[in-house]
């Protein structure tokens, strides 16, 4: 019997009526999670093709893939393991935190599915894969799953669920981790695991690129291993390499706005040779474009602010949104020493003024019309 079968034929059980109806929207996530749903739309203006929200899901964690496999491999090359074993160091090391984050996120979402009676959303396939990736591979299990708890609560089902939060998820489970376990997400020590096994370095401690901006004005790493991503940071966000073969596959599939994305990167460039113009402190005079290849900027802005929930959703107001980020990430780097990365609270920021934005972009729009209406009425 092929799976098709096999879950049409379980399926009565869980509809109205059937012995577990009561899991009937737990069934429903995973009907849709294996199948496309075979149900359109009977009225109203709507796209109908194949690609439902899972499949555009899915699609974003394929273009995630180049990332988090690097991520396995710089984890190892960062406590001293070459070739295979680097990258099995790393994948053993991500993989709890990848599963941890999904168990607590999706548990989370069916409850609230189940409770309210409604179809799980499927938002979280990325989420449960962003949340570990921008994190140190050091952070505790525990603080994973408090900070992804915190995300999915407060960030998502407390505004109705996918597609109604104003945030980026995951963003606000570093946001929460960062305010609330300092010590395990910033300084020289979070980003290198102290885990003795397949022969790593017992303990290994040094600064980023980006503290090592902030307190010498350069880094110790070439900018050819920056942009590849031997570096020390968050899992998935050190190879630039990695996230623009990522960001193609995004603009291939259509599933994230170009608009956004060369926004962002032109507004870090912009504000980083504004600093470069005016000087002011050893940050503000490193060349403009190394910001766009350490921290988190370049992940940030192909895979969040991007996300198309919370950014801006006129095209007018992608170019402003985008520019912005990228503008005040590097403003943030430059005028806060102490606080070297940005890219995170300038999204965030964003996330919270792009329905500004669109508003005052749509109103735009309409006194034009109006006025031109009045032009050709005389």
């Amino acid at each position: 019997m092929d799976l098709r079968k096999l879950v049409d034929k379980v399926k009565p059980t869980f509809m109205k009526g059937g012995k577990l109806s009561f899991l009937e929207s737990t069934f429903d996530g995973f009907e849709t999670f294996l199948f496309v749903p075979n149900k359109t739309t009977s009225m109203g203006s709507h796209v109908r093709d194949c690609n439902d929200s899972k499949r555009t899901m899915i699609c974003v964690v394929l273009a995630l893939m180049p990332a988090f496999l690097f991520g396995c491999f710089n984890t190892g090359i960062q406590v001293g393991l070459e070739g295979f074993n680097a990258f099995l160091y790393g994948l053993i090391r991500i993989l709890p935190m990848v599963a941890v984050s999904y168990i607590t996120g999706l548990a989370i979402e069916f409850a609230y599915a189940q409770l309210r009676g409604h179809e799980i959303y499927e938002g979280f396939l990325v989420s449960g894969l962003l949340i570990p990736m921008i994190m140190p591979v050091s952070m505790p299990l525990w603080m994973v799953a408090v900070s992804t708890a915190f995300a999915v609560i407060f960030g998502k089902e407390v505004f109705g669920g996918t597609g109604m939060n104003i945030f980026n998820p995951a963003l606000l489970a570093r946001a929460f981790a960062f305010f609330a376990y300092t010590p395990q997400i910033s300084g020289e020590t979070a980003w290198f695991s102290d885990w003795k096994f397949m022969g790593a370095t017992d303990a290994v401690t040094g600064a980023t690129a980006l503290e090592q901006f902030a307190t010498k004005g350069a880094m110790d790493f070439s900018v050819m291993d920056a942009f590849l991503g031997f570096i020390p940071g968050s899992f998935g966000e050190t190879s630039t390499l990695a996230i623009l073969i990522g960001a193609a596959i995004l603009l291939f599939t259509g599933v994230a706005s170009w608009r956004t994305m060369i926004s962002v990167f032109v507004g870090g460039l912009a504000m980083g040779l504004l600093f470069n113009a005016v000087g002011g402190n050893a940050y503000m005079e490193i060349p403009a474009w190394h910001h766009l290849i350490v921290g988190g900027f370049a992940f940030g802005a192909v895979f969040m602010a991007t996300d198309p929930v919370t950014s801006a959703q006129t095209n007018t107001g992608k170019y402003i949104v985008g520019f912005m980020t990228g503008a005040i990430a590097i403003l943030i780097r430059g005028v806060n020493p102490a606080y070297p990365e940005g890219m995170m609270l300038s999204i965030l920021f964003m996330n919270a003024l792009a329905p500004l934005v669109d508003y005052f972009v749509v109103e735009a729009n309409i006194s034009r019309r109006k006025n031109r209406s009045k032009k050709l009425a005389k």
